[in-house]
């Protein structure tokens, strides 16, 4: 083949002019109108199940049948008088919307809250939590169950500090699980926030408020390790039921929890 013939030429260079002019360089207004945009919304509904989570490191812990759904109910706090869903009953972790944007300054931000007014249902069981070895196994707990409902949940990954910050607003309408190696049981657990009051329930003072700050540290040999810092938290926590060999012998309260000034550094040994 010695070439185009002139014929097929002549149709490729005329087909080429008008291409050429459809394409324009950009002026800084345009580029302007073509970046900075308001991000990516991510809407959820999912179930997540795994049969097995194992982490070894001579023995190992085995957790069994791990689940997260939705509550499935429309009664959590019920001393509220509202569903405060605002949805049906689904085991469906739903009315979940993610926004996700990058600021100016390079943060990074990944914004967690409802797609409609009210706060997200979660329902997180197990079975059987087991430590294995070469000398056998021990149950540490089972029949783990827990109901709460999410406010929202804040991601901010620092540029010029270099720390993930979590924040989050989190309420636990009823928490149940075994300790069989005890031969103890907790029923009936709950945790609200510090200002909660059951006699005059308020749905803006039900959430207990996390703020973490994660980020690279050191350690007291001076080895970089994970750092995680807690200014402050506080909370209303109640048992209903503590089960000794299967009969409760009470209930327990504590009213204002507060953890402060906490510091951790995680590392290997």
């Amino acid at each position: 083949m010695k070439g185009l013939k002139p014929t097929m030429l002549a149709l490729c260079v005329a087909g080429a002019a008008p291409a050429a002019m459809a394409f324009q360089p950009l002026d800084e207004i345009s580029m302007g109108n073509i970046t900075g945009q308001a991000g990516v919304t991510i809407e959820l509904e999912t179930r997540l199940n795994i049969d097995r989570f194992i982490y070894t490191d001579e023995g190992s812990l085995v957790i069994n049948d791990i689940s997260v759904g939705g509550a499935n109910r429309i009664d959590l706090f019920p001393e509220l008088g509202f569903n405060l869903t605002g949805a049906g009953p689904s085991d469906k972790l739903d009315n979940v919307r993610i926004n996700i944007d990058i600021a100016n300054d390079g943060d990074a931000i990944i914004n967690i809250l409802p797609m409609t007014f009210g706060a997200v249902d979660m329902r997180i069981t197990t079975g059987a939590w087991d430590l294995t070895g070469t000398d056998g196994s021990t149950t540490i707990m089972d029949n783990f169950q827990m109901d709460m409902l999410i406010g929202s949940g804040t991601i901010r990954v620092d540029t010029a500090t270099d720390t993930l910050r979590l924040l989050t607003d989190f309420a636990i309408d009823d928490l149940d699980f075994d300790i069989p190696f005890l031969a103890m049981g907790i029923r009936d657990l709950r945790l609200t926030g510090a200002d909660y009051d059951l006699q005059a329930p308020q749905p803006l003072r039900l959430f207990a408020n996390v703020d973490l700050d994660i980020f690279k540290g050191a350690n007291a040999a001076g080895t970089e390790v994970l750092a995680i810092e807690m200014d402050s938290f506080r909370a209303d926590l109640s048992i209903g039921g503590v089960l000794i060999g299967g009969t409760s012998i009470g209930s327990v309260m504590l009213d204002d929890l507060a953890i402060t000034n906490t510091s951790m550094r995680i590392y290997g040994h």
